[in-house]
């Protein structure tokens, strides 16, 4: 039997939240971008803590992190101000905002270019990096449901 592992074996928390005025499937498509980008370079492997999982046939599950993620929600400007707050110390992180989902990406990156911050409408931010941080940004925060 495995045991599990205490949250405090680890020194970061991951930290996804999702605009809590999207529709479900926008939000999930929104997690998808956002946690495939964060996986594919914005935080060290080793420290996401990966691991394969291997079945009493000898299968293996790909890697996974052994660290759990925990969903929350927000809205669109409390996104944003975790982004600002994740650029100030220096925690890692990974957005997605609605105009990456608005067609060819072609598209996405004009609309992108031609908004400004303020203009953006956050769905998701992904957050990864010392637990205490992690927790005064995010502490008074709802799981998402």
């Amino acid at each position: 039997m495995l045991r599990k592992k205490s949250m405090s074996n680890f020194p970061n928390k991951l930290v996804v939240v999702l605009n809590e005025k999207i529709e479900t499937w926008r939000a999930m498509n929104a997690l998808s971008h956002a946690m495939l980008g964060f996986g594919a370079g914005v935080a060290p492997k080793d420290e996401l803590h990966l691991n394969e999982y291997v079945d009493a046939d000898g299968n293996v599950h790909k890697p996974i992190t052994e660290m759990p993620i925990v969903v929350l929600k927000a809205s669109c400007e409390k996104i944003r101000e975790l982004r600002k707050f994740a650029i100030a110390n220096n925690i890692r992180y990974n957005d997605f905002v609605e105009f990456m989902s608005a067609g060819e990406y072609e598209e996405e990156y004009k609309l992108m270019k031609a908004k400004k911050d303020e203009e953006i409408d956050y769905w998701a931010i992904i957050l990864f990096g010392p637990k205490d941080k992690i927790k005064e940004a995010t502490g008074k925060l709802q799981l998402y449901k």
